[in-house]
């Protein structure tokens, strides 16, 4: 086959640039097509409004589409809306599914079980992409949500040891190292570098002002020397998981 789909489920603004940015840039200049999918934040709030910013930085032309969930942690994010993780979790599958019968995405890009790091709202958008993946190719499902649709492979961003390694003494010195999260070398599947990409990345995660201004941890990354935060941000990681025999290579050539 040529290029794939793709479709990207991300908990917040912010997340489809520090974690899939070179990735979503990559794929955009090799003529692929692709979606996104913003679990939180609603559509008259800034941080939608710097997603924007962000991912036309990375050069995606298509509009995000906004489930407009608040995040877990930032009640103001969707004014009168439910929590992500507390939201009814039949209706967010049903939701997504629909998209997904609509979209016909071939892979479907989105955090590893740990949500990478812990997030309970990453933790929460794996959980609803991989359930909404097999929901989607359910005939008996949601009949009212489209044609079914099977999605071929779904990727899973995570952060490898040597990051976090490169990262404890300048961000986390204060937190034992076992306390810290990391995917060992053999249990990555993918790794993507993306330092062709480093502009536009970086400008797209610069776009994202209020939540660089609000987190002392992204702040600090982004003030990191050169050499070092260049060379963390030049790698993306991936694990695989194929729902249909060979699945699909998430990069084509």
């Amino acid at each position: 086959m040529g290029t794939p789909r793709l479709l990207f489920v991300h908990a917040h603004p912010d997340d489809e640039s520090m974690w899939t940015g070179g990735l979503i840039a990559r794929h955009l200049q090799a003529g692929g097509e692709l979606d996104l999918v913003m679990c939180t934040w609603a559509e008259s709030t800034p941080r939608a409004n710097e997603l924007l910013d962000a991912i036309t930085a990375l050069g995606v032309t298509r509009s995000p589409i906004l489930l407009g969930y608040a995040d877990d942690r930032v009640p103001d994010s969707a004014p009168g809306g439910p929590r992500f993780c507390a939201a009814p979790f039949d209706e967010q599958v049903r939701e997504l599914s629909a998209h997904i019968r609509t979209l016909h995405p071939d892979i479907i890009v989105t955090y590893d079980a740990f949500g990478i790091y812990g997030h309970p709202d990453h933790v929460h958008a794996h959980r609803l992409a991989c359930a909404a993946a097999d929901a989607a190719a359910c005939r008996s499902l949601y009949l009212d949500a489209g044609d079914p649709w099977q999605v071929k492979s779904l990727y899973f961003a995570t952060i490898p040891e040597w990051m976090i390694d490169e990262l404890a003494p300048v961000l986390f010195a204060a937190v034992p190292r076992e306390h810290l999260p990391g995917t060992a070398d053999d249990a990555i599947d993918l790794r993507l570098d993306v330092t062709e990409f480093l502009t536009q990345k970086s400008a797209a995660i610069n776009c994202h002002r209020s939540e660089i201004d609000r987190s002392r941890t992204i702040s600090m990354f982004m003030s990191l020397p050169d050499d070092l935060r260049f060379r963390l941000l030049g790698s993306e990681n991936y694990q695989r998981r194929d729902l249909v025999p060979g699945g699909c290579d998430l990069v084509v050539g």
